[in-house]
C-alpha cells in the first residue's frame, strides 16, 4: 500500500516531458552580450557627461533671496564658496583625457579621478543648498546636472572599454 501511495503522489508524465528538455541550453540572460554593449559606448557617454559637468559649473546652482544674488560653481558672493566650478573642470578634463587613453593604468587612475569628483560633487551640493539663518536657497538646475553627471562620470568608469588577450594583458602597448 507504501509503495502505491508513494508512486501515486509522483508526477511521472510530467517528469518524463520535462526531461525532454534537458538537453536543451537555456539562455535566460547573456552577460557578455549586455556587457559588451555597455562597454562599447562607456567612454562615449563619460566624455559627454564630463563636458556636460563643465557646462553645468557656469550655470546657475543656488538663488539667495536674502541678497537677490544667483551663485555659480565661479561666481559666490565675496568669494565665500570658493570656485568649485574651477577644480570640477580640471577634475572633468582629467577625466577626459583618461576616457581616451586605451590603458588598463588609465582606466583605474579614471576611477580615481570620478570618485573625488563624485565626493566634490556631493560637498558642493550640501554647501550650496544648505539653509543659514532662516533662509532657504532656491536650487537651480546647474545644482542638479553637476551631481548627476558627476554619477554618470563615475558610473562610465567602472565599464571601461579596453581590449585584453588572452592571458589577460593589454593589447595596446
Amino acid at each position: 500500500m507504501a509503495e502505491w501511495l508513494g508512486r501515486a503522489l509522483q508526477k511521472l508524465l510530467q517528469q518524463f516531458e520535462s526531461a525532454r528538455d534537458l538537453n536543451r541550453p537555456v539562455r535566460i540572460f547573456d552577460p557578455g552580450r549586455s556587457y559588451h554593449f555597455v562597454m562599447k559606448y562607456s567612454n562615449y557617454v563619460g566624455i559627454v557627461a564630463a563636458v556636460v559637468l563643465v557646462a553645468a559649473c557656469f550655470s546657475p546652482w543656488a538663488y539667495y533671496p536674502d541678497i537677490n544674488k544667483t551663485f555659480t560653481g565661479f561666481f559666490s558672493e565675496q568669494n565665500r564658496y570658493g570656485k568649485p566650478g574651477l577644480l570640477l573642470s580640471i577634475f572633468s578634463a582629467i577625466a577626459i583625457v583618461l576616457f581616451m587613453i586605451p590603458k588598463i593604468w588609465a582606466k583605474r587612475a579614471n576611477l580615481i579621478i570620478a570618485a573625488l569628483s563624485v565626493a566634490f560633487s556631493a560637498r558642493n551640493f550640501m554647501v550650496f543648498s544648505a539653509c543659514y539663518r532662516g533662509i532657504c536657497p532656491e536650487k537651480k538646475t546647474g545644482l542638479y546636472l553637476m551631481i548627476i553627471s558627476a554619477i554618470i562620470i563615475l558610473v562610465a568608469s567602472f565599464f571601461p572599454d579596453v581590449k585584453l588577450n588572452k592571458a589577460g594583458k593589454n593589447t595596446s602597448k
